[in-house]
Order: structure tokens, then C-alpha cells, then sequence
């Protein structure tokens, strides 16, 4: 192969369209842009914008909304992941694991609002770890191995008694009828 056979590969390079060449070329004067006004200029992306059309995203009913806000972020660590620390010898068992291990150890990077205990892969080691939340699976395969889950949270509400409770307002029985009102 020398340098004057290199070639683009069939296909790959498209011609430019030649704009604004003449009546017979189809793409004459305005070059396909229609008359004058703003988009005939260039920088213009009118998003949505269905030439006066009530646009669809306009024409749609709104409906739900959105509560993120308010949305925890757990982090999610795998019992396989925790044993693969455990092996490299960047975390020991001894002591209990929390959120702040784990992120010196370099299983996670923020602690953010605690920790998801997740059961995919395997445990070996007993180990004593806190979480916020902890599936099932995780919990019966950490003790299978010897070890303990603790989950920390927010504190359990009670439910308030029926004597505390605000008192509804009872209806207001139906009112006899009058001759005035037959």
C-alpha cells in the first residue's frame, strides 16, 4: 500500500450539499430554507416548535410530578464485593464495617445517606457491618457465614394512641323536614 492509494472506505464520505447554485439544482436562492425570518438565519433550533401548531407537549394533559427531592441515596454494596476487599486485605473483619471504612477501604466513594446491603455474590468471612437498609438474602447470608447486619435508620415512629388522635368531626345528623321546604 503506498500513500497515494489510501482511501476512504465506500460509502463512509458523503458529498456536501451544494446550497444556493442555481434554480436547476433544486437548492437555489433560499436553499431549501423558505422565505425570510428567523429561521431562515443560521443558530436557530426552535425545539418543539411546530410552525404555530399548538405543539404537542403543550397539547398533552400534565399529569404526576416529580418527588426526588425527597429520595434517599443509598450506596450499594455486594456481599462479593465486601469478601473481594476482605481478600485483598483492604478491610478486616475485626471491629464491625461502617460507611466510613468502606469508602477508606475504596469500595465506595461518599457514604451518602448510608448503605443498601445487597446478597449478589458470596460471603465467607463473619464479619459485623452497619447499614441503612439490608435485603433479606444479604441478612440470612451473613449469618449463614457467622456475622451480624445491624441496621441503623431513622428511628421507628409510634403509632399514637387513639386518645391522642385528632378528633374527626362528626356529620351533622340529616335536619327534619319542614312543611316550607315539601
Amino acid at each position: 500500500m503506498k500513500l497515494n492509494e489510501i482511501r476512504d472506505n465506500p460509502g463512509s464520505h458523503y458529498r456536501a450539499k451544494r446550497v444556493g447554485r442555481g434554480i436547476g439544482s433544486g437548492k437555489g436562492k433560499t436553499s431549501g430554507r423558505g422565505g425570510k425570518g428567523q429561521t431562515a438565519r443560521t443558530g436557530v433550533a426552535l425545539n418543539g416548535f411546530e410552525g404555530g401548531q399548538t405543539p404537542l407537549h403543550r397539547r398533552l394533559p400534565k399529569r404526576g410530578f416529580n418527588n426526588k427531592i425527597f429520595q434517599k441515596d443509598f450506596k450499594v454494596v455486594n456481599l462479593g464485593r465486601l469478601q473481594q476487599a476482605l481478600d485483598a486485605g483492604k478491610l478486616t473483619a475485626e471491629g464491625g464495617l461502617d460507611a466510613q471504612k468502606l469508602v477508606t477501604a475504596g469500595l465506595l466513594r461518599r457514604p451518602g445517606d448510608g448503605i443498601r446491603l445487597l446478597a449478589k455474590g458470596s460471603l465467607s468471612a463473619a464479619i459485623t457491618i452497619e447499614v441503612a437498609v439490608a435485603s433479606e438474602a444479604a441478612v440470612a447470608a451473613v449469618e449463614a457465614a457467622g456475622g451480624k447486619v445491624v441496621v441503623i435508620g431513622r428511628p421507628a415512629v409510634a403509632e399514637p394512641a387513639a386518645e391522642e388522635r385528632p378528633k374527626r368531626r362528626a356529620k351533622r345528623p340529616p335536619q327534619p323536614e319542614t312543611e316550607a321546604s315539601a
